[in-house]
């Protein structure tokens, strides 16, 4: 299953960076690297705790990839 990050920058300066694909899957970052990851971490936990609870789980979820919007 891929999916999509999509990464801005707030005029305050932080990056805010989401996985479009998973409702409220949000951080924010001080750089944009900082924010990709800790949304990809983030990411991973709500699939991993899908998984482990047996919500709305896709037997997509053996290869998980993320790509850039």
């Amino acid at each position: 299953m891929n999916y999509t990050i999509e990464v801005e920058q707030e005029e305050d300066g932080r990056w805010i960076a989401e996985v479009v694909d998973l409702p409220g899957v949000m951080v924010y970052g001080q750089t944009v690297e900082e924010a990709i990851t800790q949304v990809q971490a983030l990411a991973l936990r709500i699939l991993a705790d899908n998984l482990e609870n047996g919500k709305n789980v896709s037997s997509e979820l053996i290869n998980v990839s993320f790509q850039p919007a």
